[in-house]
């Protein structure tokens, strides 16, 4: 297949990418906002045509949370604008469409892991263009498989673990939000997940996937610290009203992914076995 990985400099595109090697089979078209512009209808339309594309993996999107609160323009663009235009370009050649989406769907006030089918009620900018991206991505290409995920983290661009990384060994003192709960995931399983799904087949509708486990972002970064070998910086638990943020994040944002276990029969990686392999990496990289 001719396969097209939009956003493809993100941590997610980036990953992707790094595996691709293992798929020689297909023909694999890595572009980000350089290459082509998702927001522009007919050069999407024009690109998708020209190269003949299979199947397209969206990974672009506005992912500022709080910058979004006051850009709502060029979030709706790249958020929905750009989905849309793949969804529709890609419906006329009869291929698939693979969109990422996220928790923010939700408004975090459930108790118990989210399931596909339970209501949405978006709480912030980025929230509801994403999931006004889902509808019109599904209304518009009929081979759609939207992936929800949250907490994503990778060796690549900015991200919670590289930050804590860094602030861990800069500072004496971090404080950090205990009241907002959810599971990291990592790049890496959630890329492996996507080009399992494209060898095995897509299933049309919404998917969710994150690693295993739950905790606060609290003990995510107590977690960092200790197996990064950071002794030197406390870690203090805060409540989300301590920490001025523009947009409101979910308090619990637990994903359920029984229904992608089931589908595609793959086992999930527990979130701090992914955590090290990550940490890993980044050391030999000198991070």
């Amino acid at each position: 297949m001719r396969i097209l990985v939009t956003g493809c400099n993100g941590q997610l595109g980036n990953t992707i990418k790094d595996r691709q090697h293992n798929y020689p089979q297909h023909q694999w078209l890595n572009t980000d906002v350089a290459e082509l512009d998702i927001t522009d209808r007919k050069a999407v339309e024009q690109f998708v045509e020209e190269h003949q594309i299979d199947g397209i993996i969206n990974c672009a999107a506005y992912t500022a949370v709080d910058r979004a609160e006051d850009d709502v323009e060029k979030a709706t663009l790249l958020n929905v604008t750009g989905p849309a235009n793949l969804a529709m370009a890609i419906e006329k050649r009869g291929g698939w469409f693979i969109h990422i989406s996220t928790d923010y769907v939700f408004d975090g006030n459930h108790c118990t892991p989210y399931t596909e089918d339970l209501p949405t009620c978006p709480k912030s900018v980025y929230g509801k263009t994403k999931l006004e991206a889902e509808e019109v991505v599904l209304r518009n290409c009929q081979r759609t498989m939207i992936i929800r995920t949250a907490w994503l983290y990778s060796e690549y661009g900015n991200n919670f673990v590289k930050t804590m990384l860094r602030l861990g060994r800069e500072r004496q003192q971090l404080k950090v939000v205990y009241d907002q709960i959810g599971t990291p995931t990592y790049a890496g399983d959630l890329a492996d997940t996507i080009l399992n799904v494209i060898t095995k087949g897509i299933v049309s509708g919404i998917f969710h996937f994150s690693n295993e486990g739950v905790i606060s972002w609290y003990d995510f970064t107590k977690a960092i610290h200790e197996m990064a070998g950071i002794t030197s910086c406390e870690v203090l638990p805060i409540r989300s009203a301590e920490y001025p943020a523009k947009a409101p994040r979910p308090a619990y944002s637990v994903l359920d992914k029984q229904k992608i276990k089931t589908h595609y029969n793959i086992c999930i990686p527990y979130w701090k076995d992914s955590l090290a392999h990550c940490l890993n990496i980044l050391k030999e990289k000198e991070f």
